[in-house]
């Protein structure tokens, strides 16, 4: 398939990283539009979430990770999510990488959607590239009637579930426990523990995360979570 041949359809806002004219470059027809989902459509059923490293941190904190890979896997078949940049810079963005890393594994294993990293947007252009040249994917329209997100509850749940080895199932069940999110945030040990499918391994976990101090606050020769 020659690249001249190939159609994405790309988010408005992606104007400004620069991939969408580098695509143009080589010969890639490029549509921009305001995408409810996602920021690349690759194929008819194939869409690229892109985030920068400090953007997929900032996501997880406020709770549109989660959410945004609900509506993903409601819409698509093959949704994927780039982390564009260097992940060396997570030690310096985030007071814990392992929040990084646990809300990486919960994509990956709870929403069943790939994480591809890509060291910078041209990088990124060519796995586009890539994705869109694959055998089938010219078939088909593109655009879906998909309306934006706006439920309150949606927006709990996402929060929760950026919790370690909490996922939508838990969440609800947390939600409808404590009442709210804050509440269950602020949940004992052995309140979590009751929650069904949660355990005591599990709800150790979440309270670790929750109580941990970050580093400012923590002692001289202290070992903390970032010496692992």
């Amino acid at each position: 398939m020659k690249i001249e041949d190939l159609r994405m359809v790309i988010d408005e806002r992606e104007r400004k990283s620069g991939i969408p004219d580098l695509l143009k470059q080589v010969g890639v027809k490029v549509e921009m539009t305001n995408l409810p989902v996602g920021d690349y459509i690759v194929a008819p059923e194939t869409v690229v979430e892109r985030k920068s490293v400090h953007d997929f941190i900032s996501s997880v904190f406020d709770g549109r990770l989660f959410d945004q890979c609900n509506r993903l896997k409601e819409h698509f078949e093959h949704p994927t999510i780039v982390i564009e940049g260097n992940v060396d810079e997570i030690d310096q963005i985030a007071e814990n990488p392992l929040i990084f890393y646990g809300a990486m594994s919960s994509v990956v294993l709870d929403f069943k959607i790939p994480v591809i990293p890509t060291p910078n947007a041209s990088h990124t252009a060519k796995l586009l590239i890539s994705m869109s040249t694959r055998k089938g994917n010219i078939k088909g329209p593109f655009l879906k009637k998909i309306r934006k997100s706006g439920d309150l509850e949606r927006q709990q749940l996402s929060i929760l579930c950026s919790l370690p080895g909490v996922g939508e199932k838990l969440a609800t069940r947390m939600l409808e426990r404590f009442g709210s999110t804050s509440n269950s945030l602020n949940a004992s040990l052995i309140e979590l523990s009751k929650i069904k499918g949660m355990g005591e391994a599990r709800a150790k976990k979440i309270r670790k995360i929750l109580d941990a101090k970050t580093k400012s606050n923590q002692g001289i020769g202290q070992k903390t979570l970032h010496d692992i």
